[in-house]
Formats: structure tokens, sequence, C-alpha cells
């Protein structure tokens, strides 16, 4: 069902401050309610605990739809809680008008990740390396895997909590621009954690964190202002699932047909991959 209310039409929004207050605690909640939600999957292979890497393929899939159902479970009970129920959902088949927009996106996601990679590598800044990419490990059949998770989980869910609820509840304070690039820097921000420690558990280097959250924030932005345009949650979902599924397919044609020349694959991880938004 769509909307198209301003954010100014609900009562009680509060001003600026206020907004980014309830944008950054539903984003940490979020956080938090996927982790809980996530648990069980430690019940399969208790490995996700202490080695997430060596954890066997099963458990890994698990685990991450319980995370990404945490996201959403989280957007629907602040929808819920504040009374907006499924009115406040954006969600509609695209039109032609919202289908160019979805080409667009993944049109400008990749060259800004290709952007960003070539500033990375002029000034000679690695990237580090998020837990979903630790957890697929070489494996190229968890790569495919990961392509069904996008689509089904990965994508809708981010979109879902952090566009049509985080984004949209931040209309009511800001323009629609202002709210795409606060909501873009909080859903940046919650990803210090996924980049800040190098697979072998050390610091990351700053310049490595900083190349992976640019990444993060400027899918984010644009993701952002896809929605912020179309006024439909599934133009950003598309989008978002069909970028990420782009890259997990590169990953899958460097591990599974380069597997005897790790260099070469490494070399086209960095540049292909960068960081996934996940």
């Amino acid at each position: 069902m769509s909307t198209r209310q301003s954010g100014s039409s609900v009562s009680g929004q509060g001003g600026p401050l206020w907004a980014v207050f309830v944008a950054i605690a539903l984003s940490v909640s979020g956080l938090l309610v996927a982790t809980a939600t996530s648990l069980p999957a430690a019940l399969l292979d208790s490995t996700l605990l202490s080695d997430p890497a060596a954890a066997s393929n099963l458990a890994t899939v698990v685990y991450l739809i319980l995370t990404f159902a945490g996201y959403a479970l989280t957007g629907v009970l602040y929808l819920q809680w504040t009374d907006r129920g499924w009115d406040w959902l954006d969600l509609e088949r695209p039109t032609r008008r919202g289908w160019r927009y979805v080409l667009y996106g993944i049109g400008g996601s990749i060259g800004f990740l290709i952007a960003v990679q070539f500033v990375a590598t002029a000034l000679d800044l690695p990237s580090s390396e998020n837990d979903v990419i630790q957890l697929i490990g070489n494996d190229p059949n968890m790569v495919l895997v990961m392509i069904v998770i996008v689509f089904a989980f990965n994508a809708p869910a981010e979109e879902f909590l952090f566009r049509n609820v985080v984004q949209k509840r931040l209309y009511a304070s800001f323009s629609r621009m202002g709210a795409v690039v606060v909501a873009a820097l909080i859903f940046a921000l919650l990803h210090i954690p996924s980049y800040a420690f190098a697979v072998d558990g050390s610091f990351a280097p700053p310049g490595a964190i900083a190349t992976s959250l640019a990444v993060v924030f400027g899918g984010a932005v644009i993701f952002g202002y896809l929605y912020a345009k179309s006024d439909n949650l599934l133009v950003p979902i598309i989008a978002h699932a069909t970028f990420n599924a782009i890259q997990f397919g590169l990953l899958y044609i460097a591990l599974r047909y380069a597997p005897e020349d790790l260099e070469s694959a490494s070399a086209v991880l960095d540049v292909v991959l960068g960081a996934v938004p996940l």
C-alpha cells in the first residue's frame, strides 16, 4: 500500500534534533534487534561466535536471514508502536518512470564504486573487509546463495527500515535531500563495527575504514534519492539488490575461475566489491 503523505502530516514529529535522535535510535535498535534475532543460528554451529568464517553454510545462511529479519522487525514494531501501521508503507509496482530510476540507481552505484576505488588506489588506501564477506570466505557456492539472500531478505529489510521508516520519518524536519543525507550518514556510521576490524582481528587502518564507509554512504545516498524521487520502496530495493548481485556475481567469477591465482582474485575483489553495503 502506498502513501504520499508527508512526514509533517503526522502529529508529534518534533524538530530536527528530535528527528535525528529518533532516526539514530531506530538504527541502533535495528542493529541490536538483528543481533538478538540472529543468536539462534549459533545453535546450529557454535563456531559462528568464535570463528564465523569456519561455520557451516547452513548456519551462515540462517544467521544472515535472521539478521535481516531483525531489521525488518524493528521497522514493523516502530510502525505499530507509533500507530502509523501499514499505510506508512510505500509499496507498489514501479511505473515506467520508476524503472528508469532503478536503472539510474544501478548505473550510479557502479560508477560511484569505481570512482571511490580509483581515488583509493591513487591515494594507496585499502578497503576493509566487512563481516559478511568474511562469512562467505572463498566458497563460490555461498556467493550464489548470497545473491538469493540479497534479493529476498537483505535489500527488502534494509530499504524498509532505513528508507521507508528512518528516511521518511526525517521528512517531517528536513528537506527530502536533507533527509536522504542524514539517513545515509546514520546508515554508514552504523557499519563502522563491520569494517573496523581486519580478518586477523586487529583494528583496520583508518584509511581502509574510511574508504569502505565512503562506499556505504554513497550507496545509501543513491538508494535514498531513488526512494525520495519515486515514493516507492520497490525502486531502491530492486536497485540495491541488483547492484549487490552484480558485485557478488563478479566475485563468483573471480573465485570460480581464478582459484589458483589468489593474488589476481584478491585484486578483482578489491576493485569490484570494495565494500558491500549490507
